[in-house]
This record gives C-alpha cells, sequence and structure tokens, in this order.
C-alpha cells in the first residue's frame, strides 16, 4: 500500500509571511507504490477505452501515412507542448512558438520556456526510436534539454530537496500534494524504468500509468509536469501504437484542467481503472480531432494551389506549399535550404505566394524577411479551441 512519511520542516525565521511560515513543523510525504510488476485490474469499461483509444491513434497513423500528411507531425508536436506548457501556467500563441522555433537566440519569456518544451518531446521521441531499455539517465537527458536555460532548476539532476504543490512557496505548510522525500526518488524511478521495459501491458494503459507515477514521483525541482507528458509520448511512440506521431492529449487535459488533476489523485487513492479510462478518452479525443485537423490541413493546401494558379507538382511553388504545414514560417534562406532552389528563385517564389495570399510578410528588413502562412496559424487556433469546447464570437462583418 501506499504511504504518508513523516518528516521534519525546519522553520526559517527571516521567512515572509507570518510565524505561521516562519515556524518548524511536521509534515507528511506521499510515497507511491513500486509500479515495476503491477496488474492493474480494471473495469470492463476502462479496458474498452484504452482499446478504442489505441485503435483510433493508430488509425491517425496509418492515414496520415496513406494520405501523405506527415507534414501534421510537426505541427501536432507544437500543439502538444504549447498544451503542455499551459497546464503550468506558460501561455503562448502557435505563431510566437513558430518564431522562437526559427530563431531560438530571439526568444523570449513564455515563447523561449515552450520552445525548449518541444526540444524537450524531440529527444523522447528520439529516444523512442531506440530499442534499448529506457534509463534514468535518459528520463534525466529530457529533463536537461527542457530546463537547459534554467540553471536554477538544475536541469538533468534529480532533486535532493522536498518539493510539493500549492500552499506556500517557501515551505509545504498548506501544500495540496508533497511527493516522496528526496531518498526515495532514485528507487522510484529504478522501479519506473523497470515498468517501461514491460511489452505485457496495452500501450494506452502503460503511458497512463507512467505518466500518473512520474507525476507523484515529482523527481526534479521544476518541469515535471512537462516531462511526465513526454514519457507518454516515449511510450506511446516505442510501444508502435503512434508511429508517426502521438496525438497532443495535452490539449485535452489543458482544457479540462480539472479532471485531469483529479485522474492524478484518483491513481495514488487506488482507482488506477478510473485513471486510465480518463486517460484513454482523452488520447482517443485527441486523435479524432488531430484527424479532423489533417483533413483541414490537406484541403488548406488544395486551396493554396489554387490560388497559387496550380503550379506543377515539381515546381517550387509547389514543393513550398508542401513544405509549410511542417514549416509555416519561412524567408528566402530557409527555402534556399529546405528544397534546394537559389536565393533568387526563392525570392520569385515568396513574392508569389504573398501576392497570392498563402503566405503573409511578419518581419521588416531586406535579406532575411520572414513570412507566414497565417491560415495554418488560423487552423490550428480553431483546432484547440474546437477541442477545449470553445466557440470564437463572429466578426463584425458577421463571419
Amino acid at each position: 500500500m501506499p504511504q504518508f512519511v513523516e518528516q521534519r520542516w525546519e522553520g526559517n525565521p527571516g521567512a515572509i509571511g507570518g510565524r505561521a511560515v516562519r515556524r518548524s513543523f511536521t509534515y507528511r510525504a506521499f510515497v507511491p507504490d513500486p509500479i515495476a510488476t503491477l496488474d492493474p485490474q480494471v473495469a470492463l469499461s476502462a479496458a474498452a477505452s484504452a482499446f478504442e483509444a489505441e485503435r483510433a491513434i493508430h488509425e491517425l497513423n496509418e492515414r496520415a501515412g496513406a494520405s501523405g500528411l506527415e507534414a501534421i507531425g510537426p505541427l501536432l508536436l507544437r500543439s502538444e507542448a504549447i498544451a503542455s506548457s499551459r497546464i503550468e501556467g506558460y501561455q503562448v500563441s502557435t505563431l510566437n512558438l513558430a518564431r522562437a522555433l526559427v530563431d531560438p537566440r530571439a526568444a523570449r519569456g513564455s515563447a523561449r520556456t515552450v520552445a525548449a518544451n518541444v526540444s524537450a518531446m524531440e529527444e523522447a521521441i528520439s529516444r523512442a526510436d531506440n530499442p534499448s531499455p529506457i534509463t534514468k539517465d535518459d528520463i534525466e537527458n529530457v529533463h536537461a534539454t527542457l530546463m537547459a536555460r534554467e540553471p536554477e532548476a538544475t536541469p538533468g539532476r534529480v532533486r535532493e530537496v522536498q518539493n510539493w504543490l500549492g500552499g506556500h512557496l517557501d515551505s509545504p505548510l498548506g501544500a495540496a500534494f508533497i511527493p516522496p522525500p528526496p531518498a526515495e526518488i532514485r528507487p522510484l524511478l529504478a522501479d519506473l524504468t523497470a515498468f517501461l521495459a514491460r511489452d505485457d501491458l496495452p500501450p494506452v494503459a502503460q503511458a497512463a500509468i507512467a505518466h500518473a507515477q512520474f507525476e507523484t514521483i515529482h523527481p526534479f525541482i521544476d518541469g515535471n509536469g512537462r516531462v511526465g507528458r513526454c514519457l507518454i509520448h516515449l511510450v506511446l511512440r516505442r510501444s508502435g501504437a503512434a508511429a508517426r506521431f502521438v496525438p497532443p492529449v495535452s490539449i485535452v487535459m489543458a482544457a479540462r484542467p480539472s479532471s485531469y488533476i483529479q485522474g492524478l489523485v484518483d491513481f495514488r487513492e487506488g482507482r488506477v481503472g478510473d485513471w486510465i479510462e480518463s486517460f484513454s478518452v482523452a488520447c482517443g479525443n485527441a486523435a479524432s480531432h488531430a484527424a479532423a485537423l489533417a483533413g483541414d490541413v490537406a484541403a488548406l493546401q488544395v486551396e493554396w494551389l489554387e490560388r497559387a494558379g496550380r503550379p506543377r507538382p515539381s515546381s517550387a511553388s509547389a514543393r513550398l506549399i508542401a513544405l509549410l504545414p511542417a514549416q509555416p514560417i519561412v524567408s528566402a534562406p530557409t527555402i534556399r535550404a529546405a528544397i534546394g532552389t537559389s536565393q533568387q528563385q526563392a525570392l520569385v517564389v515568396l513574392k508569389a505566394l504573398t501576392d497570392a495570399g498563402v503566405v503573409r510578410q511578419i518581419s521588416e528588413g531586406t535579406y532575411d524577411r520572414q513570412f507566414a502562412a497565417v491560415d495554418l496559424f488560423e487552423l490550428v487556433t480553431t483546432y484547440e479551441e474546437r477541442i477545449a469546447g470553445r466557440v470564437r464570437a463572429p466578426a463584425p462583418d458577421g463571419t
């Protein structure tokens, strides 16, 4: 059974916030059960939800491969990074994230933070393609990538201090949840990696359990939520359930944060089946919405080709339109590198597609002007709002 262990917090006489936060006190940290050999007993509805979610993820990956829609992979990854970071309080638009990814050195604030989340997810996906067993070092490497520019978070190193969720900033007084003490972390991570090595569990159920256990351990000073959601990608990709890309389940979670938090509470309190069912439904919804986005992107590309005068498939214009979903912000130098054309031809293509309304200039300058596929960003915003259940107010002209 999971247990609470009593720990002593030594007060700081200089702490701000009154006598209550300066005093020493005893608190209870939660230590979960090991899961390496867990045999989850779940209700039929939870098992059915996990099966349906896996089927939806398979269908999404097969459809994208058959339809030539691989380009939505980067789109989904960016949407996942934005939503995963939003759960942690970081807000950034798809356009600003794309700009940060084009020029990381110029990225600031939340855009820089979310761009690092994209890199961490790419690290997890890259590791998932390696068949060797996942290790604690692999998890630490994802964290190191995520927090590379935040040294106070000790990138790539498990914590040596107690952390907590909610309550006061400088003590665990009144915390909503207190993870295991530092001495418990390494054994729990070793147990988690043993669980990740199993191949006898349905992939969606395994991803659900691994994510919830990681969030319960909370092994790093900061960035645990984002690394934990990277683990979802790692499990589903590694299992073969999501051979090309993982649907952005974080968008569904971010749209219903109270349900997500309750699911983690259910897991910690032993209601593993309830959590698996909730997680599976979120995965299935994410896959269905991603499939709809894939269709919308394909339709938008057809519309772009019509606007551009139906260029030949081998032309620079057609090749750039094929590239835009994966690289929605371009410049003459990036076009040259991506489709192997000359600087002059890249400029000609940019002018033609700007005149056709396919891209729009978004920066000043003469040599390295940036152009964005604005319609695509609008499409992704609508997609995210659809998942969140929001309906956009009509434009002033009634459209």
